[in-house]
């Protein structure tokens, strides 16, 4: 058949899925493929939104997945197999990822949101091979994504819960399975339908194809790139097996790199090596969309900072879907504009349309309406007033460091009431998303009071006093913040349990507690400031809970970069690694210094002393 000679590239390998999925498992070996199940242990928690694309994340997953079982055989063979396979399908709509329902009302909400509507299934593969010298892990991995179109019928509430109560959506993304009863729900399908299923095949070929039969200099222009080539293709090319697991038997073409045992990094793709020197033959590169969209990043940003500006998901919040016309004239904007700048939102995700209008997508409605609890419309706001025009010195401050960009413009101070509630606003926001993993990230019952500097409107505090009743906290701020707490009251005033106390940490006396908390506070200062702030806090309690995002070894996810280059061009500061912040803290008296990660982009640290001095 005309894919045996791609599948029997692998017959002689020990292969791997690093997944226990029995479709992907039946796809395989339908196929005539010979491999052993090991389910992968990688806990998927990955932070979707540090993601520029879906797909991005079902990638990345799949090839966690896959490096997760590569290095665990290694480990405990001292041999890892020669090529571990590694996939994760994720179904998404309006930019918003369904994975598998936690219960059937997620199911329901799941498919529900899916009903009567388009939306994609992404399928990331990730191909490990891998090679034991010495004892040392050598890791090549290529990595490739699928999409597949599919759309629901109108379907009916008795045939959704119909569906649900037979127990198929429990263990499936997007809450369905299309080869089984699922398939009813389903009006068509545009693109591969095995993609849907769990795994696609072709595509998968077609990688095959790419890392063991790189194309010859005079079959470039004969062989079509986008499909499989045909039998006498396989036949006239040469290609003798080894031992190892090197794909190309010195040919390192085929799109995947080499990592060491602790990561992985691209080459170039097949085809692109070997040509002469005038170029005749040579194919074109890749085309750079992951690039383009980073060269087209700030028009998103300042997309989303204008919607919020305009109110626009205010608008729409809980309502039922409005023309771009009733929109226009609500946030008074022209009919074009506002039609544009719609479909833009669209286009991102954070807005749905439909024969009947726009209407909010349900990110929208939880974080970019400005009345919502998780709201992060503050942030945007601060966003587009504040460091977009700070960002306009980055190349002043990358020249002439921070030091230098700090001194020739630094902050103008907040003086108008709306700039304030502004400034609030973005922290809140983001001290309202990880407020409850901070508060648990260690047992603080053996505390009874605690002191929480810089902590702004109190999220944090009263994340602290709903966890351990019994602690009183303090929190403790510049008396211009202190002045309007109040507006982030629960229906507008302090609770008993907390208090809040004006002062400048640097300056004023501090209160007295049994546990100090200093949030997202030491990254805005240079080391001399941290010690004489950990100085004054060390005298005053018995620990301190900090939480920053420490650095780490490994690459920054990308989701973290922006905040080391907020350091760079608004302050002194500096973001430091954990052996950095143990020694600042140990100076100071503080030891046997914890750490614990409060999800993707934070870390808390805690740290004790014997006795308060």
């Amino acid at each position: 058949m005309v894919l045996s000679p791609v599948i029997g590239k692998l017959l002689h390998k020990r292969v791997v899925l690093a997944s226990a999925s029995p479709r992907r498992r039946e796809i395989l070996s339908h196929a005539g493929l010979r491999f052993e199940v090991v389910p992968s242990r990688f806990k998927e928690k990955l932070d979707k939104a540090s993601f520029p694309t879906p797909y991005a994340y079902a990638i990345e997953t799949a090839k966690q997945k896959a490096l997760e079982v590569a290095r665990r055989m290694h480990q405990k063979d001292l041999r890892a197999p020669d090529v571990v396979i590694g996939a994760d399908t994720i179904v998404t709509i309006g930019g918003l990822i369904l994975e598998k329902p936690v219960d059937k009302q997620d199911a329901y909400r799941m498919l529900s949101r899916l009903n009567g509507k388009e939306h994609s299934v992404f399928t990331g593969v990730a191909i490990v091979h891998c090679c034991t010298t010495d004892a040392q892990l050598d890791l090549e991995v290529s990595e490739f994504h699928e999409e597949t179109t599919v759309k629901f019928s109108e379907l009916s509430e008795e045939l959704l819960w119909e569906y649900i109560d037979s127990g198929e959506p429990m263990d499936k993304a997007g809450g369905y399975g299309i080869q089984a009863l699922g398939g009813m729900l389903v009006e068509h399908v545009r693109g591969d339908f095995l993609n849907v299923v769990g795994f696609p095949l072709n595509h998968f070929c077609k990688k095959l194809v790419e890392l063991y039969y790189p194309p010859r200099r005079e079959d470039l222009q004969r062989v079509k790139h986008d499909s499989i080539p045909a039998v006498d293709t396989f036949e006239n090319l040469s290609d003798v097996e080894g031992s190892g697991s090197d794909p190309a038997q010195g040919d390192d073409g085929g799109g995947h790199g080499r990592a060491e045992a602790g990561g992985d990094k691209r080459q170039g793709p097949a085809g692109m090596q070997g040509t002469d020197s005038t170029g005749t033959g040579e194919s074109p590169p890749p085309f750079p969309a992951g690039l383009l969209e980073l060269i087209d990043g700030f028009k998103a940003s300042k997309a989303l900072f204008v919607a919020c500006k305009l109110n626009v998901f205010d608008v729409l919040k809980d309502g039922a879907p409005l023309k771009a016309m009733d929109i226009a004239g609500k946030i008074d904007a022209s009919v074009c504009g506002t039609e544009r700048l719609l479909d833009v939102c669209v286009a991102l995700g954070l807005l749905e349309k439909t024969d009947r209008g726009y209407r909010n997508t349900e990110l929208a409605d939880v974080h970019l309406a400005s009345d919502g609890e998780y709201s992060l419309h503050g942030l945007a706001m601060r966003s587009n007033d504040h460091f977009w025009n700070l960002f306009t010195d980055l190349e002043l401050a990358v020249r002439e460091g921070a030091s230098a960009a700090f001194g020739r413009k630094a902050e103008e101070p907040v003086q108008s009431k709306h700039k304030k509630l502004q400034f609030m606003r973005a922290m809140h926001g983001l001290a309202m998303l990880t407020a409850h993993q901070v508060a648990t990230a260690f047992d603080l019952s053996r505390f009874t009071s605690a002191c929480d500097l810089g902590g702004c409107t109190g999220a944090l505090a009263r994340a602290l006093t709903q966890e351990y009743p019994r602690l009183k906290v303090t929190v403790f701020d510049l008396p211009e913040v202190i002045e309007h707490v109040t507006c982030f009251q629960p229906e507008g005033r302090r609770p008993d349990w907390m208090s809040f106390t004006p002062g400048d940490f640097f300056k004023d006396d501090l209160p007295e507690a049994d546990l100090y908390i200093l949030s997202r506070i030491l990254h805005e200062w240079p080391d001399d400031k941290v010690c004489e702030l950990l100085s004054r806090v060390s005298s005053r309690c018995g620990g301190i809970l900090v939480a920053e995002k420490v650095l780490e070894d490994k690459p920054a996810a990308r989701g973290s970069l922006p905040s080391s280059l907020n350091l760079l061009v608004r302050t002194q500061g500096r973001e430091r690694s954990l052996p950095e912040y143990r020694g600042l803290l140990e100076r100071h008296g503080f030891r046997d210094v914890r750490l614990a990660h409060a999800g993707d982009r934070l870390d808390v640290m805690l740290g004790t002393r014997a006795s308060p001095p």
